[in-house]
């Protein structure tokens, strides 16, 4: 810890805190009191006494911390402690038992630490107290007489003759002693043996008389204990005789004694009925027995080992007590006497168990033959009760269990054949009870008695057969833990080991999912409700890792169980376990090949290793993640699979494992995964390059297709590891194995299809020629033939399993096409894969072809044509290639296509047949134009009317295909596309699109326009002009696609944009422009796709009008009308959002373009006519209100005044002609002139009283101004209006916002309020709301005017709604101000100069807005930057003296806020600012303290930044103004007087003053105690001010405490900081320890519970660290009299911290 340098506080501080004149204070007389002993000694009472009484509390938290505190008493004074509670239980004799108990384990706490400091007398006194509480009532409590005797007990430990005199004085011959005293004696001598065993003669010959005198069956149970202890202790000491005090004490000193005792428990109290008192006598015959002479010992065992087993045998259920949790005991003696030293039930709570145990030993140690004659009956019982049904894993119930297992060890250990003689026959019972027990008594006795086991192991092992074949979930658990045993004990390594072995394999295969048939309870072992399989793969892992004799047993057996598919579930463990044990060899030394496969009959070939272990990685994470583990196995055994592997698999090993280690199962992507497998195959096979060996290992992997039936995933990758090894083999081996994969195959499973074909497919990239042979000799067979004579391997096989045959032979030829080289396909195409694809497709019946209707064999005929096309035009010479069969597959592939259904997709069928077909349009011969427009008209038919599906009907998979079959369309339209890349062809397309175009349902209109949006851009990418040619459609094309840009699907919308988008490139391109030319305009279109997501229809047809705008600014003259009348057609498009697009479009267009239609004016009129007669449709109407514009240009007041008496609200016409007035710039101008001053010509609300007198005057809304406002929200909505508004910006603005501020609150007119209720529940009545209708206005006002992110940052701020409302309108001001100072600024200086000529409103509610409003620009810099701080500074100073304390608050919330928007300027306006806030401080006009409020936070913020000059006048009398604050009621002000007095602090750092350090050392303690305040904010400003205030006091120590606890983001433990605090500050400022305790008694009365916690404890910690010379200082009666007051507070935890400082008073005392 850095130096800290002490700082002497100055001498008037010192002064103030009253240190000079000390001794004529209370205090120094009490110090002076203090010099005396006996004074000390008399405080030291008080502060016991003081606890004392408060012992009684009710909170138990409470009376420990009273113990606690006591104990800190003795800690420091244990002789003053222990005689003052000996006094205060004298002087109280009534005082209940519990709370005798509680002050006497405090006692008995501090004896247990300070034992070596009591004093002899003061002993005695204990001795004396402890002995009379312990035997004051006969009527015991057991928690109250256990203190007392636990305080004898600690006594004793060191005064123990003293203790003994007294105890013995209570244990006199012929009188029965107290239950306690025999207890207290049995304790001493477990806490002292070596004290006690001397007493112990005596005491026993003072006993065994009584013990015939004890008739009470609770006081046999105490000698019984006492016994037991005695008999312990007698033993301990004699085993340690080296370190006793006697060393001549023999075991013959107490033989007699014991014998004489032993002869009365077993002859007498043995028979009792009382469960409880047997339980007791065995308890003690355990350990008695071992201090019997040996021959008396000889003489009773024939008796005694009957005796203790008859007791399970009659009452079994008493005495297990091992197998229950709970003692109920009838009194209290009894359940004193069974229990240990720290009052909890004793280690060895198998009272019967251990007993036995202890006597079997003894029995054993004197080599007694008793043993032999009593074994049978010994064996049953002690069998019967491991066989017991266990309910509970408790410390109890393992006890029990392990003292039955020791006597089975002291039974192994001496007669081991009887005892395998009686176990091994019981492993053959059909009880799962009895077999489960003896299998545990067979696994201890392997452990624990090794030695007497080892000759026996083979008749152990044979004795297994039975359990090994049990299904019983705990017998097999049992069983594993058996072989655990037995592996580490080499048994194993006998003959018939590995049937052990194997075993455990078969638990390691269970399902994982299998757990223990019947569970055990709650609380059972978790090992023992562990799963078989989970046990038996640990114990697998664990033999093979960590038991070295087993490497030669397993290695290399466990290979055996590696390629049986009932063993697949152990292929982790088991190849983890090979692996391990092939490395450990390999670190031996071992021969490089690790397996010979040859010298092992049962071992598995090296090619069905690794065949295996191949195919089970394509599941890497299955099993565990069985992949990982099968290729590590690889890896090690590469050398033994062939030698020429070793250094090409320990490369590409590693990076699969790389691979699965990067992924998890939801990453990785099997099919690349598979990829990589085979690959890795593929290589090896290129390695070894030996068709010997390849065909072997071809063999094996065909041996194991039906091993994988059940999983055909891996059957799969299996039939392509398959494909791929014969493509590496010679060609019979090929054509042989092909025939016998052709015959073998098991087609009725159609997932085998997918595996047979890719074989075939992957063998033909080498083999072409032969693969297809052979499928031509299978065909050629009489397999496919429908008679009734079929004599062949199939004619058992009916109709429908042909079907399946002849698709898996179809699918076949698709992969061979797809995989084998194009070329070689290309010649081949059509003479043998079509010809034999379809001799399998298509079966004659009597020289008749039958077509085959199964779904099935469609879909393999359409994906094996889809791969034989592709593999067609992915050749090189397709473009040369002549397909004479063309038209055929494309009219086959038609038909199946519209055999689908139209409501639903389920198979990929079509996706396969569209995808077949745009491989054929490409290849020659071309389609005929009919042939082609069948084609679109089918396939669009077939998709575009595909229903959407339900979120989550049929999940990803369904979705997915839907997608895919899409696609699949838009390539085949683009194929055909290609083929007429005109405007004609691309006009054709467009024509077959266009009813879905136009289609009512709006998923098939999505569909049209992304093909059309497709098709458009694959024209612009393929589009090659020669020649300066018109698009003569463009017109037509884009008055179809335009109006869609309003689509009710967003999707469809940004689709129609890029259609338009693209229209305009291809005209470019016709113009000439080059292909990677940019238009400006036309990429304007990109940017307007965002406003057509958002759902305000205003924005969407505003961005429509844009791409009108932008289609009339690049669409040629002679294009024109053509657009138009096909617009015009599209008004009546039964999409309204697309009708309304339309009239937009066409008013854009007729407003850009209108000169140039001069001539077709007269059509135009006509067209517009004849659609208005059509509809009544408003949007459609509102097309035809231009026409007000003209009346308006001439006539516009007379205008504005007629509309004006419309009545309220407004409908739909007159909102309409409203804005139409908003036409033309001047025109607008002119409105919101007029607008604004009817306006402001009335009043803005009239008050009006209810009927009652006296009742509050409600404001009613007068009408005109009213009005006005809903016209003028009206008029700058309208679009064209921003001109105008551009104009009147600051008087619109100033005007919208007064007028906000005065209807807040107010109500309609009654005739209004009357249509209001009519209309609720409707748009309307929200927008007539007088308040609501200025702030709409206010708002459109500020999205016409240019700032929309004005409007944007209000109204995520919530700040509209604000507005509405009388409470939070002023925040709604504040936000909008702030708004405009960020996004408006240039807008400012005007709406200023405007606002301030409001200021003097006669309404107190427009100035508190105005005020508000300014006060807010002030924290911008923008008002710098605009030169308007000084006039802002000088109005809202003139505003200082307003009436209104909401004007004056926000007065100096303004002059504040100079230091967030000019902090460069406050030190200019220091002293104005300074004063105006203190001026606030002082203000009394103000009942809630709101303005002082504001001046303190205000204050805090400029602190910083005035001249510290200018600060140091004022900086006293703030700090003293503000100090009432810290403990105001009110949370608010308590958080700003303190982080204020915090920035006080820091703004003097170096330089604070002496008058100043007054304040800061006055304001640590409550600074402290608030940072345990209630409220967050408080305590988070306690933190700021601290770290502030506490380097004035110039001690480094200190400060890195505050920093180290306080730091920004750091949990504070209150407790810990204020230890450390106080540590320093006793170290450092000792002599204010008198202030600060003075004032934490201030807060002793605080209303906050935690602070008055806070306080005791402070002030606690600062007695603690204060030196003994300090105390002159505080006025302990003072102290203590108020923590006496604090004792009896409500809160438990004020009680609870007041004893605990009451218990470190102990310093001073």
């Amino acid at each position: 810890m850095p130096h800290c340098h002490s700082r002497c506080l100055p001498a008037c501080l010192l002064g103030s805190l009253g240190v000079s004149g000390w001794r004529s204070s209370p205090c120094a007389l009490w110090a002076v009191e203090a010099e005396n002993p006996e004074m000390a000694e008399s405080y030291m009472e008080k502060l016991s006494f003081t606890l004392l009484d408060a012992i009684t509390d009710k909170e138990p938290v409470v009376q420990e911390q009273v113990c606690h505190a006591l104990c800190s008493l003795g800690e420091a004074r244990p002789r003053e402690m222990l005689r003052a509670c000996d006094e205060y239980l004298r002087q109280h004799d009534k005082l209940a038992h519990p709370y005798r108990a509680l002050v006497l384990r405090a006692m008995e706490m501090v004896l247990s630490s300070h034992i070596h400091q009591l004093d002899k007398d003061t002993a005695s006194i204990i001795i004396l107290l402890a002995s009379s509480e312990m035997t004051r009532t006969k009527d015991l409590d057991c928690d109250w007489q256990r203190a007392a005797s636990s305080v004898l007990v600690a006594v004793g430990k060191r005064f123990i003759s003293q203790v003994m005199e007294e105890v013995l004085s209570r244990f006199q011959p012929g009188v029965l002693p107290h239950c306690s005293v025999l207890q207290t004696l049995a304790r001493l001598s477990v806490s002292n043996a070596f004290g006690m065993v001397p007493f112990l003669p005596s005491i026993l010959s003072t006993m065994l008389p009584m013990l015939g005198m004890a008739k009470q069956d609770a006081l046999r149970v105490v000698f019984c204990c006492a016994l037991q202890h005695f008999s312990e202790s007698t033993l301990e000491y004699l085993a340690n005789l080296d370190q006793a005090p006697d060393p001549t004490v023999r075991r013959d000193t107490f033989a007699s004694d014991i014998f004489s005792a032993y002869d009365i428990l077993f002859h007498h109290w043995l028979q009792s009925r009382d469960a409880k008192l047997r339980l007791a006598v065995v308890a003690a015959l355990g350990p008695m027995s071992h201090l019997l002479p040996s021959e008396k010992l000889e003489e009773q065992l024939p008796k005694l080992l009957p005796g203790v087993l008859s007791l399970y045998r009659k009452h079994a259920e008493t005495f297990h007590v091992s197998k229950s949790e709970s003692m109920s005991w009838t009194s209290p003696c009894d359940r004193w006497a069974l229990l240990g030293e720290g009052g909890e039930p004793k280690s060895s709570p198998a009272y019967l168990e251990q007993s036995l145990g202890q006597i079997l030993e003894a029995a054993v140690s004197v080599g007694s033959r008793t043993l032999e004659v009593q074994l049978d009956a010994l064996l049953v019982t002690l069998h019967t009760q491991i066989c017991v049904p266990v309910e509970s894993s408790s410390p109890l119930v393992m006890s029990s269990q392990k003292e039955v297992l020791r006597c089975f060890t002291v039974l192994a250990c001496c007669l081991p054949d009887r005892l395998l003689a009686f176990l091994l026959p019981r492993l053959d019972t059909s009880s799962e009870r009895l077999r489960v027990g003896t299998l545990q008594i067979l696994r201890h006795i392997i452990n624990s008695a090794a030695a007497q086991m080892e000759v026996k192991k083979p008749f152990i092992l044979s004795s297994m057969r039975l359990p090994l074949l049990d299904t019983n979930n705990k017998v097999k658990r049992a069983v594993v833990q058996v072989i655990s045993a037995m592996a580490h004990h080499g048994y194993l390594e006998q003959p018939g080991g590995e049937v052990m072995i194997e075993y455990i394999v078969q638990q390691c295969a269970l399902p994982p999912e299998q757990e223990p048939e019947n569970p055990g309870p709650e609380g059972e072992d978790p090992a023992a409700a562990d799963s078989v399989r989970a046990i038996s793969v640990r114990t697998l892992y664990l033999v093979s890792t960590t038991v070295d004799r087993m490497s030669d047993v397993l290695w290399p057996y466990l290979l055996e169980f590696l390629i049986p598919v009932h063993f697949t579930e152990a292929l982790t463990p088991l190849c983890r376990s090979l692996v391990h044990l092939a490395l450990k060899r390999q670190e031996a030394g071992a021969d490089a090949f690790l397996v010979q496969f040859e010298a092992h009959a049962n071992l598995p070939s090296p090619y069905a290793v690794t065949t295996r272990l191949l195919v089970v990685s394509s599941s890497p994470y299955l099993g565990g993640g069985r992949g990982a583990a099968s290729l590590r196995l690889l890896r090690v055994l590469r050398r033994s699979i062939h030698p020429s592997l070793a250094q090409p698999w320990e490369t590409a090993i590693p990076l699969l494992l790389e691979c699965l280690e990067e992924h998890t199962e939801e990453t990785l992507s099997l099919k690349e995964w598979e990829e990589k497998l085979l690959m890795f195959l593929q290589d090896t096979l290129a390695v070894v390059s030996d068709n010997t060996w390849t065909c072997q290992l071809s063999l094996e992997m065909r041996k194991q297709l039906p091993c994988y039936n059940g999983v055909p995933q891996e059957k799969n990758f299996l039939y392509r590891c398959v494909g791929t090894t014969l493509g590496a083999a010679s060609k019979e081996v090929v054509r042989k194995h092909l025939q016998e994969l052709l015959g073998a195959a098991r087609y009725q499973q159609e997932a085998e299809h997918e595996g047979l074909a890719c074989c075939f497919g992957i063998c033909a990239i080498a083999h072409l020629e032969d693969t297809l042979a052979q499928l031509e000799d299978f065909i050629r067979s009489d397999v496919l033939r429908k008679s009734s004579g079929i004599f062949s391997i199939f004619k058992d096989r009916g109709e429908q399993e042909l079907e399946k045959v002849k698709s898996a032979l179809i699918l076949c030829y698709g992969h061979m096409a797809m995989r084998a080289p194009h070329e070689l396909v290309l010649a081949k195409a059509e003479s043998e894969f079509l010809r034999n694809m379809f001799q399998c497709f298509n079966t004659k019946v009597l020289g008749i072809k039958v077509e085959t209707k199964d779904p099935a064999l469609k879909l393999c005929l359409v994906q094996s044509l889809c791969m034989l096309t592709q593999a067609i035009c992915s050749s090189t010479q397709a473009s040369s290639f002549y397909f004479s069969r063309k038209a055929e597959l494309v009219a086959q592939m038609m038909e199946f296509i519209r055999a689908e259904p139209l409501d639903s997709l389920k198979t990929p069928l079509r996706k396969k047949a569209m995808l077949t077909c745009t491989h054929l349009v490409s290849l020659e011969p071309a389609l005929e134009e009919q042939a082609q427009a069948d084609v679109i008209h089918g396939c669009l038919h077939s998709v575009m009317g595909l229903l959407p599906e339900p979120d989550g009907a049929a999940g990803g998979c369904r979705e997915t295909l839907y997608l895919d079959t899409v696609r699949a369309l838009e390539d085949l339209l683009t194929s055909l596309l290609q083929r007429n890349m005109t405007p004609q062809g691309l006009q054709i397309m467009v024509e077959h699109l266009s009813p879905w175009i136009k289609s009512p349902k709006g998923h098939e209109r999505a569909r049209a326009l992304g093909l059309s949006a497709c098709l458009l851009r694959h024209f612009l990418q393929h589009l090659h002009v020669s020649a300066l040619v018109p698009f003569h459609n463009l017109g037509l094309l884009i008055g179809l696609f335009s109006p869609r840009c309003a689509d009710l699907c967003p999707a469809t919308r940004q689709q129609a944009v890029d259609c338009v988008y693209t229209l305009l490139y291809l005209q470019l391109g016709h113009e000439g422009f080059s292909r990677d030319y940019r238009d400006n305009v036309a990429e304007q279109l990109l940017s307007l796709k965002d406003g057509l997501v958002h759902p305000d229809p205003a924005i969407l047809f505003q961005t429509c009008h844009s791409i009108a705008q932008i289609i009339a600014k690049r669409l040629p003259p002679d294009q024109l009308i053509s657009l138009l009348l096909t617009m015009f057609e599209g008004l009546g498009d039964p999409d309204q959002n697309c009708s309304r697009a339309a009239t937009v479009m066409i008013n854009c267009l007729l407003k850009e373009r209108g000169p140039a239609l001069l001539e077709k004016v007269p059509e135009i009129v006509s067209v517009l006519r004849s659609k208005l007669q059509e509809t009544q449709e408003e949007h459609i109407l509102l097309a035809a209100q231009h026409s007000v514009y003209l009346l308006a240009s001439q006539h516009c007041a007379a205008v504005v005044s007629s509309l004006l008496g419309s009545p309220l609200p407004f409908d739909s016409h007159t909102c309409a002609l409203w804005r139409a007035l908003a036409v033309e710039p001047n025109l607008t101008t002119q409105v919101l002139g007029l607008l604004l001053e009817k306006m402001s010509r009335d009043v803005p609300f009239k008050e009006s009283r209810a009927f009652l007198l006296g009742s509050t005057p409600h404001r009613v809304a007068t009408l005109l101004p009213l009005v006005a406002t809903c016209a003028l929200y009206e008029v700058v909505s309208a679009p064209a209006s921003g001109t105008a508004v551009q104009e009147l910006y600051p008087q619109l603005f100033v005007a919208l916002l007064l007028r906000i501020s005065c209807t807040v609150g107010v109500q309609l007119p009654r005739n209004l309020q009357a249509k209001e209720r009519r209309g609720a529940g409707t748009a309307l009545a929200r927008a007539l709301e007088p308040c609501s209708s200025a702030v709409d206005a206010l708002r459109a006002l500020l999205l016409r005017g240019g700032s929309q992110d004005v409007v944007q940052c209000v109204e995520l701020e919530g700040g509209w709604e604000l507005l509405r409302t009388s409470a939070g309108h002023e925040e709604g001001v504040t936000q909008l101000a702030s708004a405009m100072a960020r996004c408006a600024g240039p807008r400012l200086p005007l709406v200023v100069k405007t606002l301030v000529c409001t200021q003097n409103s006669v309404y107190e509610i427009q100035r508190v807005t105005s005020t508000a409003f300014l006060a807010e620009l002030l924290s911008s810099n923008v008002v710098n930057d605009l030169m308007l701080l000084e006039s802002l500074l000088d109005n809202l100073a003139a505003r200082q003296k307003d009436s209104s304390t909401g004007v004056r608050r926000l007065v100096l919330r303004g002059l504040a806020n100079i230091a967030s928007g000019s902090p460069d300027k406050v030190r200019t306006h220091g002293p104005q600012l300074l004063t105006a806030m203190i001026s606030g401080l002082d203000d009394g006009d103000d009942p809630h303290g709101l303005v002082a409020l504001e001046a303190m936070v205000g204050l805090a913020r400029l602190l910083d930044l005035v001249e510290p000059w200018d600060l140091r006048l004022v900086l006293l009398h703030i700090a003293i103004r503000i100090r009432p604050f810290f403990d105001s009621e009110k949370v608010e002000f308590r958080e700003a007087s303190i982080r204020l007095f915090g920035h006080l602090n820091k703004a003097c750092h170096g330089d604070c003053e002496e008058v100043f350090l007054e304040q800061v050392v006055g304001a640590l303690v409550p600074l402290l105690l608030h940072l345990q305040d209630p409220q967050a904010p408080v305590a988070s400003a306690c933190r700021f001010a601290l770290c502030m205030c506490i380097p004035n006091l110039d001690c480094e120590e200190l400060a890195a405490t505050i920093h180290k606890h306080l730091q920004e983001g750091r949990s504070l433990h209150f407790g810990e900081f204020l230890n450390s605090t106080c540590k320093t500050l006793m170290h450092h400022f000792p002599d204010l320890l008198g202030r600060l305790v003075s004032t934490n008694l201030f807060y002793f009365k605080s209303t906050l519970e935690e602070v008055r916690a806070a306080a005791p404890m402070f002030t606690g910690f600062l007695v603690l660290h204060a030196e003994p010379e300090q105390q002159p200082q505080v006025d302990l009666e003072q102290l203590i009299a108020a923590l006496q007051l604090l004792l009896r507070d409500p809160a438990p935890g004020v009680r609870e911290k007041s004893a605990e400082t009451l218990g470190r008073l102990v310093k001073f005392a």
